[in-house]
């Protein structure tokens, strides 16, 4: 879907100020020679193992490789793809799952039931350290497959799990398995929509529950394209049609997943037509970019919420005052009026509009532009005289990060400066081994459609992006409770529950709502990007 009409374009002189930021870097490879082929721009992946892969770079060259069991219609309902058929008993704890005959790997080899089962097998195993493992924690006997530190002195100490397998999950024949959950759960099928669901062949383990060495760099999957060579770190991955496949067949032949590290040089290459589609238009150039690319710039309904975290797991930040004073010492519709020219929406809220039990301003004063109360309650909770924002150089973030700098400094006399990384998976690796990195930019599109997706992986306290160190155990009940009610609108009730916990805790300082403002070259036609903010690779083709 599109947007409705332009955003504003305006920007005065301090905006402008605002928005002078250095391009540097990035890829300009000719696009690989496959007939019929076209180029994405991309930054660096953290992984291309479905359960280590919790980012949206490397979750867009997944979904070419893979083919999920379920997609999402245009309300966000799941149907079946992978699967033929889902269904469940009474209580939504037992679900049986039938794929469809016929699907191969590109390899050759045939999916069966058994290459869901292997993967999220390994997926799940504590010693694995997958970044997704969470995301099988309802799944019977995820338990016991997780290492236990008695004495909390680290990995080394902890013990071996009980278990290597999950017990919930049982063969029924070849094309069929069943998944038990520890509690029902109505939106499970929406869930094995997620990257961390896909299945894995058996050439991707050199023994049971032991993946072969190099499968990350050139993974084997069951979509409609497949890995041509290897990945290129941070230069490229190509991917070639997958001949006969079973699926949904796309109108391109191969895509070039180019890689850069500074989203201006992306931009300098579409406009110079070495690049076919930017997702992301940089900042900097989004008052251009109506003259650069006329009717090819495009907008489109995105599920993405930018924010900061806070680092709790410091002394300096776990008194909320702090944190509550920090968001009130911003003015978030300034910021998306001067540096993002209205493109994104101020964020009053921890879930985004597109999804089921939204509340408009569910933070509240929290988030009004207060700078006398910030002040006040900075004082009290003896907040530090030093402030510094990471985040990753290839995103494009500097100049937003200035500007809100820029505002702290103002509301409460502090310093504050950006602390630049020049890569995501830098950034998530020292975010992940608790380094000091003081506030974390960050940023979050759904999973799945549904609001329990933007509380559970990014606050719960085993979450797999709480990377925060915040923990709350009613927080955690609430979104269990919900999990596991009879039906969506009783979920939605504790999960709104949960929601309020959070607007008075504030373990982040929510920011904005975005929306996929992208452009195309002259070559490309048919470009949509969906709320999960990727391309649709399916409709996408080379003009004639």
């Amino acid at each position: 879907m599109r947007g409705n009409g332009p955003w504003k374009m305006a920007a005065g002189a301090a905006a402008i100020a605002l928005l002078a930021a250095g391009c540097s870097g990035g890829s300009s490879d000719d696009d690989e020679t496959l007939p019929n082929a076209i180029s994405i721009g991309i930054v660096e992946p953290e992984s291309l193992i479905p359960s280590n892969t919790t980012e949206q770079n490397g979750s867009s060259v997944l979904a070419s490789l893979f083919y999920p069991l379920v997609r999402f219609d245009e309300n966000s309902n799941p149907y079946v793809v992978a699967a033929e058929a889902i269904t469940h008993d009474k209580a939504n704890k037992v679900w049986t799952v039938k794929i469809r005959s016929g699907f191969t790997f590109s390899n050759g080899e045939a999916v069966t039931a058994d290459n869901y089962i292997n993967a999220w097998n390994y997926g799940a195993y504590g010693p694995n350290a997958q970044l997704a493992s969470y995301f099988f924690s309802r799944i019977d006997g995820y338990a016991q497959m997780q290492s236990v530190d008695p004495d909390g002195d680290g990995p080394e100490k902890a013990e071996v799990p009980k278990a290597k397998k999950l017990t919930g999950l049982k063969k029924v024949n070849n094309t069929t398995f069943t998944v038990t959950l520890s509690a029902g759960f109505a939106g499970w099928e929406s869930v094995m929509g997620y990257d961390a669901f896909y299945p894995l062949p058996k050439a991707a383990f050199k023994a049971d529950g032991v993946l072969a060495d190099g499968f990350g760099d050139a993974p084997i999957g069951n979509g409609p394209f497949k890995i041509k060579g290897k990945w290129e770190h941070d230069s490229k991955v190509v991917v070639e049609k997958v001949t006969d496949f079973k699926g949904t067949v796309p109108k391109v032949d191969g895509i070039t997943w180019k890689i850069y590290q500074d989203l201006g040089a992306q931009y300098a290459d579409l406009v110079a037509g070495n690049l076919d589609v930017e997702t992301k238009i940089p900042i900097e150039s989004l008052a251009s970019a109506s003259g650069d690319l006329g009717d090819r710039l495009q907008k489109s309904p995105s599920s993405a919420f930018a924010f900061v975290g806070f680092p709790i797991y410091e002394k300096e930040y776990q008194d909320k005052k702090v944190r509550i004073a920090l968001s009130m010492a911003i003015n978030r519709e300034e910021m998306t009026d001067q540096i993002f020219l209205g493109s994104e929406t101020p964020a009053t809220s921890f879930v985004s509009p597109v999804v089921a039990g939204y509340r408009p301003n569910t933070c509240g004063e929290n988030c009004e532009y207060n700078p006398t109360k910030a002040k006040q309650l900075y004082a009290e909770g003896k907040g530090p005289a030093d402030i510094k924002i990471s985040y990753n150089v290839d995103g494009g973030h500097k100049a937003w990060v200035d500007a809100m700098c820029n505002q702290i400094k103002a509301s409460l006399g502090v310093n504050c400066s950006g602390s630049p990384e020049p890569k995501l998976s830098d950034m998530l690796k020292k975010v992940r081994e608790h380094k000091s990195v003081g506030m974390i930019r960050l940023a979050w599109a759904m999973d799945y459609p549904l609001m329990e997706n933007y509380l559970g992986p990014l606050y719960t306290t085993d979450g797999s992006s709480n990377y925060y160190g915040y923990s709350n155990s009613a927080f955690d009940s609430l979104v269990r409770e919900g999990s596991e009610a009879a039906t969506p609108a009783a979920a939605i009730k504790k999960w709104q529950q949960a929601e309020d916990i959070l607007a008075d805790d504030m373990p982040v300082l929510p920011l904005r709502f975005g929306q996929n403002v992208f452009g195309h070259s002259e070559k490309v036609t048919s470009v949509e990007m969906d709320l999960f903010q990727k391309v649709d690779i399916y409709k996408i083709e080379v003009a004639s």
